[in-house]
């Protein structure tokens, strides 16, 4: 008759910070592959996204005063 092997299963601490330390090992390593943008190009992009903002906020602000002032003739139509 053949004898099994059988090899015993770490308990559940044993794997779980094996399992943790491959993470933060994991992790650790695609950090350093990140490549971070030049001042310069912050900047830049800070520029175009503030400017976005005000375009889009006037833009918002332009439709709903538009629509306040034609609720009001509307209202007073009704009224």
């Amino acid at each position: 008759m053949a004898e099994k092997t059988t090899q015993k299963k770490p308990n559940a601490l044993v794997r779980a910070w094996k399992s943790s330390s491959k993470f933060f090992r994991d992790t650790k390593n695609e950090i350093k592959k990140i490549v971070w943008p030049a001042p310069n190009a912050v900047f830049r992009n800070m520029g175009v996204v503030l400017v976005t903002i005000i375009v889009i906020g006037a833009f918002i602000f332009g439709l709903d005063t538009a629509f306040m002032k034609l609720l009001g003739l509307v209202m007073n139509i009704a009224g």
